[in-house]
């Protein structure tokens, strides 16, 4: 499975993933400050699962009905870096198959999953 890490995703995120083998592109080192709109096509473009911390994409795919190969929201703010990227990563491992094509938000409490 590829990913697409937007700029708001901790880099310890995309190295832990990186690290399990997984195709993780970073647009922090690609071509930062691009719009949400272009970091969505070029997620879609690549099929790629978008990783995100940003609640905007929730927007573009709900309200805006944009499509998308999947969604992935990262929200775990309080916690350091390095307990973020093992938590996130373990629930991305665990439920891989059930993240493309929806729209996921991993919190402190786990991973809900709903179709777009």
């Amino acid at each position: 499975m590829n990913f697409l890490a937007d700029e708001s995703i901790d880099k310890q995120i995309v190295e832990a993933l990186r690290e399990k083998g997984y195709d993780v592109a970073y647009v922090a080192e690609m071509d930062p400050g691009i719009s949400d709109d272009e970091v969505l096509s070029l997620a879609n473009k690549e099929k790629a699962v978008l990783l995100t911390a940003d609640k905007d994409f929730g927007e573009l795919v709900f309200r805006l009905r944009r499509l998308s190969s999947g969604i992935t929201l990262i929200r775990l703010a309080g916690m350091s870096p390095a307990i973020k990227a093992d938590f996130a990563v373990s629930l991305i491992v665990e439920h891989l198959q059930e993240l493309t094509g929806h729209f996921s938000v991993i919190t402190p409490a786990g991973i809900r999953i709903r179709q777009k």
